[in-house]
């Protein structure tokens, strides 16, 4: 019997869309686990392209792989100027209404 080769899943190559980007984000906030929300924000940067995110944000392209992923903490200025250079917005509503 042959063996069956699995590969790493990796959740950027699947991102094709700026909703499909949009609701992963919103499943990610939804959890309300920062390492997963940075680590998400990483798998969409990843998806869009690192290097042009680095140059629309203005931080180095290393910093950014570090400080969005699962073991990053990035600073809450880094996410808006991530999020904003994405083409994504953050919304809050009421706790109740989840």
């Amino acid at each position: 019997m042959p063996k069956t080769k699995t590969l790493p899943w990796d959740p950027a190559r699947h991102l094709e869309s700026e909703e499909d980007m949009a609701a992963y984000l919103e499943a990610a906030l939804e959890e309300g686990d920062p390492a997963l929300v940075a680590a998400a924000l990483g798998d969409i940067a990843r998806a869009k392209g690192m290097t042009q995110l680095a140059r629309d944000t203005g931080l180095g392209r290393e910093s950014l792989y570090k400080a969005l992923s699962p073991s990053g903490n990035p600073e809450f200025a880094t996410v808006m100027k991530v999020v904003n250079a994405l083409g994504l917005k953050l919304h809050a509503a009421p706790a109740s209404a989840a």
